[in-house]
């Protein structure tokens, strides 16, 4: 059964779509196709569209439209997500990682709780490929599911106060990378060289609501080459 999907009043100019309870592959799919729709089909009468993990927040011009006429919008997305030729697919990004106890400082830990090698790890957290359900609390920071009940684990219990940009963490079945240097109390098992967000390139950031991200391990000498930083 499909879960039944509501709109809510969430501001004197916004409405926020709720897709179900519980985050899914259908549920992140049908968000970034109602998200696309809505973008191609409201023109400026759209401020912004803010995706997450079961929900739209949708921000409209008061002076060009109203809540009436944003239902009937939405509700002809609902219906019908799939239907303009402007809705982008949801694009496959890859990502190299350097997995290592140096560039992940809670690599050994992790794989100890886990009754894993450090390779076993590495593996498991390669061989699945995520979806982003939702970016934040920083640009940049995308949240990927679901991770491997194996690999799992629970945030710290006292947050460092500097993760590096480029860290490669886990916290309970969700996977991100850190967009910049930033307090954090994620699990940390390796780094990305590669800028998860950008404000001097376009678009800005790596990966949007609804694409899919694999990892793929890469040495250090090439991590270095990449431009990373120990």
């Amino acid at each position: 059964m499909q879960p039944l999907k509501t709109i809510s009043i969430a501001g004197e100019n916004s409405l926020i779509v709720y897709f179900g309870d519980t985050p899914s592959d259908t549920i992140a799919s049908e968000v970034a196709a109602t998200a696309a729709q809505l973008r191609a089909n409201l023109g400026d009468r759209l401020i912004d569209l803010v995706p997450s993990y079961a929900s739209l927040l949708v921000i409209y011009d008061p002076f060009k439209t109203d809540h009436h006429a944003m239902r009937s919008a939405i509700r002809q997305a609902l219906a019908n997500p799939t239907g303009t030729d402007n809705s982008q697919p949801s694009s496959l990004v890859t990502l190299p990682v350097y997995y290592s106890t140096e560039s992940g400082p809670d690599l050994q830990s992790l794989a100890d709780n886990a009754s894993l090698s450090i390779e076993e790890v590495m593996a498991i957290h390669q061989q699945t490929e995520y979806r982003v359900y939702a970016i934040g609390f920083a640009p940049g920071f995308a949240y990927l599911g679901e991770l491997d009940p194996r690999i799992a684990a629970p945030r710290l219990a006292t947050p460092r106060q500097k993760v590096p940009r480029g860290a490669v963490a886990i916290a309970d079945r969700q996977t991100a990378v850190y967009p910049a240097q930033s307090p954090g109390g994620w699990n940390l098992i390796g780094l990305c060289p590669e800028r998860m967000f950008d404000p001097s390139v376009e678009p800005s950031m790596q990966v949007q609501v609804g694409d899919r991200v694999r990892f793929k391990a890469i040495d250090r000498q090439t991590f270095l080459d990449m431009g990373g930083l120990l």
